[in-house]
């Protein structure tokens, strides 16, 4: 089956299970941020077990469910928790749910995720859009035969985060007097946490923040011309820029959980007036 059969397939199961719902808004909830679905109104939920295709995530607070409904009066599909290519998985696997959005009619997808901070000043519970990003990983989900209905062979990424929608989100934060960061993500593909030196390197390279996730779904969906915005709960300082204690998966899920009525009321306020940008 081609890979474009497969994500078909799952935009069937969905269609069946939605009465061919169709969303204009994608939404990607990272670790810790599963709440934010509590959001969406007339919400049909999906289990990706009831998908072809979809990966089951097997990290806690990522509730591989999909979420169908209204965020204001813009109608979203909301994909609450992803897998990682830590997990073990394909990476086609792990761009497969995003690509499906993008199948499904969104023309924009907001990817958040949790991240470590490479910036003292952007300390926990601070939320940092992203402008950019270092695929520190050397792996693409394009690799391989190219699919022409998905998109070309060659794309450009220097507008990978849509100057448009980041504008959008910028203006939306200031608007509910929201501390809103601005960097660049760096993907590593986890699972270990980076050493200082890695840290340091990363810094040099340009990085605000680190994260497991986010850069191969970027890469998916600009390959289908889906725009798309980014933010990063930050929910630690890196390897060697905090008071040295361990770093800890339950800290990150923790201060994710918490910062994730901040990230609501952004996404509230985006989609709130977001016809000009959808």
């Amino acid at each position: 089956m081609s890979e474009l059969a497969r994500i078909d397939a799952a935009v069937e199961a969905i269609d069946a299970a939605a009465a061919g719902f169709r969303p204009r808004l994608g939404i990607v909830l990272g670790s810790g941020l599963d709440s934010c679905a509590d959001a969406i109104t007339q919400a049909i939920d999906i289990s990706y077990a009831d998908i072809p295709g979809f990966p089951r995530p097997a990290v806690d607070s990522h509730a591989g469910r999909l979420r169908l409904g209204k965020l204001g009066d813009v109608p979203v599909a909301m994909l609450r928790g992803r897998a990682h290519v830590y997990e073990g998985h394909d990476l086609l696997d792990v761009v497969r749910p995003v690509r499906t959005l993008a199948r499904l009619g969104c023309s924009s997808v907001v990817l958040t995720n949790a991240a470590g901070s490479l910036n003292e000043e952007v300390g926990p519970g601070r939320l940092m859009m992203l402008t950019d990003h270092i695929n520190w990983a050397g792996l693409n989900p394009l690799t391989g035969p190219n699919e022409p209905a998905l998109g070309q062979r060659f794309i450009d990424m220097t507008t990978a985060y849509d100057p448009g929608l980041r504008r959008h989100l910028a203006e939306s934060a200031r608007r509910i007097g929201l501390p809103l960061a601005e960097g660049v993500y760096l993907w590593y593909p986890g699972p270990s946490y980076e050493t200082p030196a890695e840290i340091r390197l990363f810094g040099a390279l340009g990085a605000d923040a680190v994260g497991m996730s986010t850069v191969p779904e970027c890469i998916a969906l600009r390959h289908m011309g889906v725009r798309v915005a980014g933010i990063s709960t930050i929910t630690n300082l890196a390897a060697g820029l905090g008071d040295g204690a361990a770093l800890d998966h339950g800290d990150v899920m923790a201060i994710g959980a918490a910062m994730a009525d901040d990230l609501a009321r952004l996404l509230a306020a985006f989609a709130r007036e977001a016809d000009d940008v959808l």
